[in-house]
């Protein structure tokens, strides 16, 4: 309002002196919390941003803190008050868990922002996929509402084009004759489609239909990938469409931070060993086995006779669902070595290293011994792979993995996929060791260790001034600070 001179403008015109601010909501999980911490850190500095990044109370552990702690003094990290989740059924997917937090959560996100939009140069808010509901209050605050998107463009356009597909797919993904085609992506068989969307009728489909719809409420999408892993999404993808906002990949986003010192033993172990020789095995911060299957990857591993590193954690309960360790999945009671297999340990010893629940799997991937990584195919740790240059053996587990392997194996090519040749979905030990030894020392393995190294420098010099996703992200920065300096003359 010109010649105003309310106390909104003075308080607005304060703010402005400062370096701009963006607030980050990330989902419970520290697989959510660590990308859109880097984004902060990456924000800071490369553009002078300030940042809040909030968490939600469901996913504190100390893990999370410490990581937290590591930030720069520019990025402050705050909780949200806990949201009472007793009201939902026992056994509540994680989705609808995460989504009906995000939901109970809007209130309070909208009092942090009020409260910084007067004390601090507040230029956008940025949720994550599972935050879209909280849009609403950033667009009620009068402030950029932005989403980051963790994974990968495949998996976007699934979500984007899901009310579309809702209305017009009959029956379950999981029964549909032909795979699922989305423009510029890799065909998906519909049993690989995300797991979440296989029961129709459940709550986590609802929910993550709602997400689809309310993704169109954003006025950007920020994308952890780059061009090169997808190059026909990305082509697809960053043409503008009046039916859905911008989209900007602006990946790779990995946790910046050192694993810290190795009381494993993993790096003094692989110190020993030939270069580009051991199997790194992981399931990623959450991931775990039916015990079955856990005896027939002994069993594959030691039938491959190649040398591997195995991060060992207790089998899930009967066969259950293996993303129940979400939130912290290196809490237990139990010893996750005494699930193995009696004998293999010793008969194991002169090629494999075991090591219960952890491991410093940035130091593995970057070590010189590590030829490639077995790995449950979770964005994080499918784009360090990437980034130091090691190709993946695929063996998804829940979420969207299986979308990802079928991206990984059919479309980027950087990864083998064993059979699933047993009984309820049991891959069997020779056909894993079957996949182990083409991986290490087989003609498709070698493809895949080419690939993955090309998209690797691809990585690098994206992420450099005037790389692709430097500068994608340098675009957002611009619109993000010129929003500002129009609201504010507003007030002149």
């Amino acid at each position: 309002m010109p010649g105003g001179g309310d106390g909104d403008g003075d308080a607005r015109a304060t703010a402005a002196a400062g370096p701009p601010h963006v607030v980050l909501l990330s989902s419970p999980g520290i697989g959510h919390v660590a990308p859109l911490a880097e984004l902060a850190r990456r924000l800071h500095a490369a553009h002078g941003f300030t940042a809040t990044v909030l968490t939600f109370a469901s996913s504190d552990s100390a893990a999370q803190r410490a990581f937290l702690a590591s930030l720069p003094p520019a990025v402050g990290a705050a909780s949200l008050p806990p949201v009472p989740l007793g009201d939902l059924p026992a056994g509540a997917a994680i989705e609808t868990l995460l989504s009906v937090e995000a939901q109970c959560s809007v209130p309070a996100v909208a009092a942090v922002l009020s409260r910084l939009k007067s004390t601090a140069n507040l230029v956008a808010y940025v949720a994550d996929l599972f935050g879209a509901d909280t849009l609403q209050a950033a667009r009620d605050a009068g402030v950029p509402r932005y989403l980051f998107f963790p994974s990968n463009l495949l998996m976007l356009s699934l979500m984007l084009h899901l009310p579309r597909l809702d209305a017009v797919v009959a029956g379950e993904f999981r029964d549909l004759p032909e795979p699922v085609r989305l423009p510029g992506c890799v065909p998906v068989p519909g049993a690989d489609i995300l797991q979440p969307l296989q029961d129709r009728a459940s709550d986590a489909y609802r929910w993550m239909l709602h997400h689809g719809e309310r993704y169109r409420d954003a006025a950007g999408i920020l994308v952890n990938t780059f061009d090169a892993v997808e190059p026909g999404a990305a082509a697809v993808l960053r043409r503008p469409e009046p039916w859905r906002p911008p989209v900007y990949p602006i990946g790779p986003v990995i946790r910046h931070t050192d694993d810290g010192d190795d009381a494993t033993g993993c790096v003094e172990w692989l110190d020993a060993q030939p270069d580009k020789s051991v199997l790194f095995v992981s399931f990623g911060s959450g991931g775990a086995l039916p015990a079955a299957q856990m005896d027939e990857l002994a069993r594959g591993l030691e039938l491959s006779g190649q040398r591997f590193l195995w991060v060992v954690r207790c089998p899930t309960d009967g066969g259950a669902n293996p993303g129940e360790n979400y939130y912290d999945g290196t809490k237990s009671k139990n010893d996750p070595l005494s699930f193995l297999t009696p004998g293999f340990v010793e008969r194991t010893k002169g090629v494999g290293h075991v090591v219960p629940a952890w491991a410093p799997q940035k130091r593995v991937l970057a070590h010189r011994a590590t030829g490639a990584i077995l790995t449950h195919c979770g964005w994080n740790s499918v784009l360090e792979s990437m980034i130091h240059g090691v190709p993946m053996i695929a063996w998804p587990l829940y979420a969207e993995q299986r979308e990802n392997a079928v991206m990984l194996c059919e479309g980027t090519k950087v990864a083998l996929r064993p059979q699933v040749e047993g009984a309820n979905g049991v891959i069997l030990a020779e056909d894993i060791a079957d996949v182990v030894k083409e991986m290490m020392n087989g003609e498709k393995g070698e493809v895949a260790r080419v690939r993955v190294m090309e998209l690797q420098e691809a990585a690098r010099t994206g992420l450099e001034p005037g790389g692709m996703s430097y500068q994608t992200l340098a675009e957002v920065v611009s619109k993000w600070k010129g929003s500002f300096i129009e609201s504010c003359l507003i007030y002149l």
